[in-house]
């Protein structure tokens, strides 16, 4: 690898390199940033990780040692040379012509080593040895002075929780087990002139008057005295300070003083206004998007427990979102064109918040920055998830350094809301036979641990919102907040894990739900992509293998069986899973938010795959909307009219709820649909919701519901929002439909590079899905049409379509997915 310096002080080093394994066997290339599962697979060492069960035949990767080496050329060695790396997975050694200059072994790092006494002028030679994580993981597990259990139901790969990199990468109940290891980040040399940037920090004061002081930190690095122009620059001022600096480190403060300042405001709530920042030195620079906000969490008590609700720039947000897991489980695989599909399609669904589930990555720069632009506010857990961790002083360090990097990197992002101490550790305390016996050890070592991330991040950013892990009921508190509903943030499971019917998610009352979630398989398109023919049968071991949570296929299936007629094949079993899917979270999200403002969040798990599996996303691997993701769409709405039971099932009300900042009245109309798609009118009424709120539009008596008919509405707010929906009293298997008679042109409309689909109904048509093996999006989908309605649907391929040539559609509905006819 040879690369060419884009000025005399900074050489990038990503590129193609030489991949060996230790023990000499196998010798390719890889192109780096990159992983090495990746590399092998289109070397033709190994086959597609994710297809089939080639997942087992790969495991042989991960207990080997890896060897990446690549050169450069240097005209001029002399000086203070040092490697600048990020993202290195995980336990590993740099040579520069032989010469160790680094021992790494956190992902969640950067490095930054002198180098130049090993560099020479002309060829260098570059090295990098990736060491078995797998192997890494038990030596360290044998040193520590007690067990510390780790969960094997989600790590089939064991001792992952004895390093610092990606807690998924050992498996976990929607990822596949391959343990990968790699590059992902920066791999440059750089050269040393007076001093360098280290970290760009900011602190916002809001004053009464509505100006905004920006303070911006620099905190710079020599190894020599020295005297070093810095510019400062935001929105066209541009500041110079002179500034002496001493061996190691120095900061310069400088603040800006905006007196008209624009804010930045959540999607939805107002503009994402956004300010660019510069700090440079003649050989450095730093960019940084900046967004002026304030952000509180309001946990002040009340009569059931306390609250949980954000408070941004003075006014409670309803928090809407999902999970996000990492975007691929080989990095490779991943680009930031593919994370940003994934992103705008959670702005599509009407989401203001992502979650950064601590189980992956702290996400690159880039993910946070589309965060901004998108005005997604981000919940950043660290990166601790499921299982217990080492308390030992040296572990305890590598988090601190791990904590203080990635605080000053991401803590000037406006979408950062909330940083969260971990995933779920509270909980694993009682999950392991060790802890269970010996709480007391197990709990301090916790807090050891927890206590050191928060000291970390309060130094390194003194005013950003901590949470000490998720769920939590509170500071300090260690209760079981997977089923307390009064105070904190919830995690609850028990419709999915506890195998509870819908209708439990309306027994609790969450104050903020940050994971609940229900399964369904991935999209038969993506099937297609890991699955032959023959192995298209849920019970098959290709299926099986595709399915990472033990019983998970027996729980979608035994779901089936409580609300609906089993499905006719294959495909429909596909479809019926993800309605059913659907209807599980549209019941939980439906009902907690028409508890606003005692409920201020709900985040569903899980946004995304890593792969292609049977899994709790919303979106397939590839970024296919799964029928949920247009369920989504709808209940996340900012204004969305819901039909909810009373506790003693007599009654249904009509909810209406709205997050905006305006009032808005709502035209509804109600109506009984019979079993042949005939809409009887039952009455039209106008109900008005305040800034905020949540109300109760009307209520209708279920006697007055003749029996095998459903509920049905539309609604049109004075914002220009607007909906419908369904409400069966019973369950659809109780409902003896009939066949829709869909008929279907199509058009294809051909400046706009996209096909319009005219849908009609001859009867009743129940959450019809249209679906191609095309890659593309459709306005909408998953949607009811009554006997002579007509949906235009239009569908937006990815690619151009060659000379017009229309995909091959298949349609499905819920009567004709049950019929054998």
């Amino acid at each position: 690898m040879t690369s060419l310096p884009t000025n005399g002080f900074n050489l990038d080093l990503s590129g193609s390199w030489t991949l060996t394994s230790a023990d000499g066997d196998v010798t390719t290339s890889i192109t780096l940033p990159g992983d090495v599962h990746t590399a092998l697979h289109a070397a033709e060492f190994i086959p597609d990780p994710y297809f089939g069960r080639n997942e087992e035949v790969v495991q042989w990767v991960a207990h080997r040692d890896w060897v990446l080496e690549g050169s450069f050329t240097l005209s001029e060695p002399n000086g203070d040379w040092f490697l600048d790396i990020d993202y290195l997975d995980t336990v590993a050694a740099v040579f520069i012509n032989g010469s160790p200059v680094l021992l790494a072994d956190n992902t969640f790092r950067r490095y930054r080593p002198d180098v130049g006494s090993q560099l020479k002028a002309g060829d260098n030679v570059i090295r990098v040895v990736l060491h078995s994580g797998i192997a890494a993981g038990a030596d360290r597990q044998a040193r520590q002075p007690f067990y510390i259990p780790y969960s094997t139901g989600n790590s089939p790969i064991p001792n992952g929780n004895m390093l610092r990199k990606p807690q998924c990468h050992f498996g976990w109940d929607w990822n596949i087990a391959i343990a990968p290891l790699g590059l992902y980040g920066t791999i440059r040399l750089r050269k040393l002139e007076t001093a360098r940037i280290e970290h760009v920090t900011t602190r916002q004061v809001h004053n009464l008057d509505g100006s905004v002081d920006l303070q911006v930190s620099a905190t710079l690095f020599a190894k020599n005295p020295g005297i070093v122009p810095v510019h400062f620059s935001l929105d066209g001022e541009r500041v110079r300070l002179d500034v002496g600096v001493g061996i190691g480190e120095t900061v310069v403060n400088h603040v800006f003083e905006i007196d008209k300042p624009r804010i930045w405001w959540p999607a939805g709530s107002g503009e994402q206004a956004l300010y660019s920042l510069t700090v440079d030195l003649p050989t450095d620079a730093v960019i940084k998007q900046i967004g002026l906000r304030t952000v509180e969490l309001i946990t002040t008590p009340d009569a059931a427990g306390s609250r949980f609700a954000l408070k941004v720039n003075g006014r409670e947000i309803f928090c809407r979102g999902a999970n996000w897991i990492p975007a691929d489980a080989l990095f490779s695989l991943s680009s930031a064109e593919k994370t940003e599909d994934l992103l705008r399609s959670a702005k599509a669904a009407n989401m203001n918040m992502i979650r950064v589930w601590g189980g992956g990555f702290y996400e690159h720069d880039h993910f946070y920055d589309l965060c901004d632009r998108l005005g997604l506010l981000v919940w950043q857990d660290f990166m601790f998830a499921c299982n217990l961790y080492p308390s030992t002083e040296d572990f305890l360090d590598n988090v601190t350094l791990e904590v203080d990097y990635q605080i000053r990197r991401l803590s000037s992002h406006p979408s950062i809301a909330l940083w969260c101490g971990d995933n779920e550790l509270v909980g694993a305390l009682t999950w392991f036979e060790e802890s269970r016996k010996d709480r007391d050890r197990y709990l301090v070592s916790y807090d050891r641990l927890n206590r050191t991330i928060e000291q970390a991040m309060k130094k390194a950013a003194p005013d950003a919102i901590w949470w000490p892990s998720s769920p939590a009921s509170g500071y300090l508190d260690f209760g079981d907040a997977w089923h307390a509903d009064g105070s904190g943030d919830m995690h609850y499971w028990s419709v999915w894990h506890e195998n509870k019917s819908f209708d439990n998610y309306r027994t609790v009352r969450p104050r903020f739900c940050s994971e609940f979630g229900f399964q369904s398989y991935t999209s038969l398109p993506v099937i297609k992509t890991y699955a032959d023919a023959k192995d298209m049968n849920i019970a098959s071991p290709v299926m099986e293998l595709h399915q990472k949570n033990a019983g998970g296929n027996e729980r979608i299936a035994g779901t089936m069986f409580r609300y609906f007629r089993f499905p006719k094949d294959f495909p429909n079993f596909v479809y019926l899973s993800q309605i059913q899917q659907g209807l599980a979270i549209k019941t939980a999200v439906e009902y907690w938010r028409s508890l606003k403002p005692h409920c201020m969040g709900t985040i569903y798990w899980q946004l995304n795959d890593t792969w292609p599996v049977a899994s709790w996303s919303s979106l397939d691997y590839g970024g296919r909307w799964k029928a949920m993701h247009y369920l989504v769409k709808r209940f996340f709405q900012p204004v969305a009219v819901a039909a909810i039971p009373s506790e003693d099932g007599k009654q249904i009300r009509f909810s209406l709820v709205n997050d905006t900042l305006g009032e808005v009245s709502v035209d509804l109309s109600i109506s009984i649909l019979d079993m042949k798609g005939e809409r009887k009118h039952l009455k039209d009424l106008q109900a008005v919701c305040t800034p905020d709120g949540a109300v109760t539009a009307a209520s209708i008596d279920v006697a007055d519901l003749p029996a095998g008919t459903l509920l049905a509405w539309r609604f049109t707010a004075s914002n220009g929002m607007g909906g419908e929906g369904h409400y069966v009293h019973c369950t659809y298997k109780a409902l003896e439909l009939e066949p829709a008679g869909l008929m279907v042109t199509h058009e294809y409309v051909e400046e706009a590079g996209s096909v319009c689909l005219n849908v009609t109904a001859k009867g009743l048509a129940l959450f019809v899905m249209i679906e191609t093996d095309t890659e593309g999006k459709y306005s909408d989908n998953a949607f009811d049409l009554a006997a002579g309605e007509t949906r235009r649907i239009t569908f937006a391929p990815d690619r151009p379509l060659e000379g017009g040539q229309l995909p091959e559609f298949r349609f499905y509905d819920l009567q004709s997915c049950q019929s054998v006819d």
